[in-house]
C-alpha cells in the first residue's frame, strides 16, 4: 500500500493549509483508494503559520489585550500548543503592517510593543519554548519595543526612560536590566528569519526595508544611524555585537534584538515549522511527498514552502511533487517544461519529479480563489498527478 505525505502550504486568500491538503486527499482517492495518506500542516514561517502547526500539533488560541505599533489597544491571538509550554506568536498580528492605513506607516513612531506584551502574557501561562514569526512588520525599532514590554528600560544620556520607537534609537544610552520579566531568562526562542540582512548600514534594516514602511530618504539615514548607536550600546553593555549578523536586521532589528537579549535562535522559517512537527520522521516510509502553494514561481525556490519540503523530501531519496494554485515557471532557471497533458501544464526540475498548475492557460482569477472551486481544481489536479506519480489502478 503506497504511503503518500502531503505537506503544502496554504493558498493565500482562498485555502489553509488543512484545506488544501484535504482537496488533495480526495484527489489521490479518487484514482487509489487504498492509498496511505497522511495529512501535514505546514507553513514557512509568515502567514498561516500559527494555524499550521496547531493543526499539526493540537493547542489552544489565547487571546490578549495588546498595543499596535501606534500603543493603541488591539485583541491579539496567539497559540499555546498541547505542550502546554511552547507558545506559538505571528508578530504581525500585534506589530503589523497591515494594522495601519497607508497615512499612518512610519517607522520613526511605530513599535514592536504589543509583540512584547503577547510573549509576555505567555510568560504568565508558564510558557518556556517561543515559535515566532517577525514577518509583516510595520516597524524599525531595533526590538526596543518588544523587550520594553519584557522589562528592558532604554535610557537617555540623563537616565530617562525612552518610548520604545525608531527615533529614539539615536539617543539609547544605556540599558537597565533591573526589571526584566524573570521567566524571560527561562525561556527560549525559535525566531522564523528568511532574510541575511545585517542589524545596520547599507545593506541593514533600515536602507533595505524602512522604505516600504513609510520612511522618507533622510529618515532612513537616522533610522540607520540609530540602529549603529543601538547596537554599539549593546555591544557595550551585554558584551553582545549583533551589527553584522545575519538576520540581525529582520523586521526592523527586531532578529538582533532577540539575540541580544533573550536565548534565542534564527531559523529559516520552514525549517523551524518542519523541525517542530518532526516532519524527518513523519516521511520515513514514504513512497512520494506533495507539496504546494498558492503560486509556484522563481520565489518558490528562495526558501519558501514547497522548496522546504522538497529539500528534505530529497535528502531521504522521497520523489516530491507540487500542486500550485497557479504557476509562473517558464524562463526560470533550472526549471523545464514538459509540455501539457490532461489539460495540465506540467513542469520538472531544481529537485522536483513534476510541478502541477491546478489552473492554466487563461483563467479567472478571482472564481479560481473561491473556496469551493479551488478545492474542486486542487483535487482534480492531484487525480491527475496521482495517477502520474501510481499509475492506473489495476
Amino acid at each position: 500500500m503506497p504511503k503518500i505525505v502531503i505537506a503544502s502550504d496554504s493558498f493565500k486568500g482562498s485555502l489553509s493549509s488543512a484545506e488544501v491538503a484535504e482537496s488533495i486527499a480526495v484527489g489521490l482517492k479518487s484514482v487509489w483508494k487504498d492509498c496511505k495518506v497522511l495529512k501535514v500542516s505546514v507553513a514557512d514561517g509568515g502567514e498561516g503559520t500559527v494555524d499550521a502547526l496547531r493543526d499539526s500539533l493540537g493547542g489552544r488560541s489565547v487571546s490578549c489585550k495588546v498595543h499596535d505599533p501606534l500603543m493603541r489597544e488591539i485583541e491579539a491571538v496567539y497559540t499555546i500548543l498541547a505542550d502546554d509550554r511552547t507558545a506559538v506568536i505571528e508578530m504581525a498580528s500585534a506589530s503589523g503592517l497591515t494594522l495601519l492605513s497607508a497615512a499612518e506607516r512610519n517607522p520613526m513612531k511605530t513599535s514592536t510593543f504589543g509583540t512584547g506584551e503577547m510573549i509576555a502574557d505567555a510568560l504568565s501561562k508558564a510558557c518556556d519554548r517561543f515559535l515566532v514569526g517577525i514577518g509583516g512588520s510595520a516597524t524599525n525599532d531595533g526590538g526596543m519595543g518588544v523587550f520594553s514590554a519584557l522589562g528592558y528600560r532604554f535610557l537617555d544620556r540623563d537616565g530617562r526612560q525612552l518610548p520604545p520607537c525608531g527615533e529614539s534609537l539615536a539617543k539609547v544610552a544605556g540599558i537597565d536590566c533591573s526589571r526584566v520579566n524573570p521567566r524571560l531568562h527561562e525561556a527560549v526562542f525559535t525566531v522564523a528569519c528568511d532574510v541575511d540582512t545585517p542589524f545596520c548600514g547599507r545593506e541593514g534594516a533600515a536602507y533595505i526595508f524602512a522604505p516600504q514602511k513609510g520612511a522618507s530618504a533622510e529618515e532612513v539615514e537616522i533610522l540607520d544611524s540609530g540602529l549603529e548607536n543601538f547596537a554599539s550600546v549593546i555591544s557595550a553593555s551585554l558584551g553582545r555585537d549583533i551589527s553584522s549578523v545575519p538576520g540581525s536586521g529582520a523586521a526592523g532589528g527586531l532578529g538582533g534584538a532577540f539575540l541580544a537579549f533573550s536565548d534565542s535562535r534564527l531559523k529559516k522559517g520552514i525549517d523551524m515549522v518542519l523541525d517542530a512537527i518532526d516532519f524527518d520522521s513523519l516521511i520515513e516510509g514514504a513512497d512520494a511527498v506533495i507539496t504546494g502553494e498558492g503560486r509556484i514561481d522563481s520565489q518558490t525556490f528562495k526558501g519558501k514552502t514547497p522548496f522546504g519540503v522538497m529539500c528534505r523530501a530529497r535528502s531521504k531519496g522521497i520523489p516530491v511533487y507540487a500542486i500550485g494554485g497557479c504557476a509562473e515557471l517558464d524562463g526560470v532557471s533550472g526549471i523545464s517544461r514538459l509540455g501539457s497533458n490532461g489539460g495540465y501544464d506540467r513542469y520538472y526540475g531544481r529537485g522536483f519529479d513534476c510541478i502541477v498548475p491546478a489552473v492554466s492557460g487563461e483563467y479567472d482569477s478571482e472564481l479560481a480563489m473561491r473556496k469551493d472551486i479551488a478545492e474542486r481544481n486542487v483535487a482534480a489536479a492531484a487525480a491527475f498527478l496521482a495517477k502520474e506519480i501510481l499509475g492506473n489502478p489495476q
